[in-house]
């Protein structure tokens, strides 16, 4: 089983409120869940304590990494994936050419460190709002039970 590790990068709280209704919902399958901001972990070698892994982050400028995500991300770099069930969300503008473009960085660095995204990543324009907060809470609810968290 195992404990589940969600990271998320967030500045005006929209993918604050994404994580918090992931959370909610890996809560709700009776999953364990560590939370931390990105800006709060010194080493990505946390990563390698977990087989279970939902990133998230906002969008910043042409479709890139927030400056919270970015020693993170850099340092995800040498880190093996292998075995690892991962996942990712995210808030974006749509005004944007690169529509939540922070989310398939991050995907595309958990696939090419030989992690497996076991779902859809979501993205969410700006605050999630509505049948998009049932969604979220569903996320959570379906990693939990894709990674064998799920009581």
């Amino acid at each position: 089983m195992g404990k589940i590790l969600l990271v998320y990068a967030t500045m005006s709280g929209n993918t604050e409120a994404m994580a918090d209704l992931i959370e909610k919902g890996l809560q709700e399958a009776e999953a364990e869940v560590d939370r931390f901001e990105a800006m709060d972990i010194d080493d990505a070698e946390l990563f390698n304590d977990y087989e279970h892994i939902i990133l998230g982050t906002y969008t910043w400028g042409d479709g890139d990494l927030p400056d919270e995500f970015l020693e993170l991300a850099e340092e995800m770099d040498t880190l093996d994936f292998t075995g690892k069930t991962c996942a990712v969300f995210g808030s974006g503008d749509t005004a944007y050419e690169f529509f939540c473009g922070a989310v398939d960085t991050l995907e595309e660095k958990i696939k090419d460190r030989g992690g497996e995204i076991v779902l859809p990543s979501v993205k969410v324009e700006m605050n999630p709002e509505g049948e998009e907060e049932e969604a979220l809470k569903e996320f959570g609810r379906q990693f939990a039970r894709k990674s064998g968290c799920a009581v």
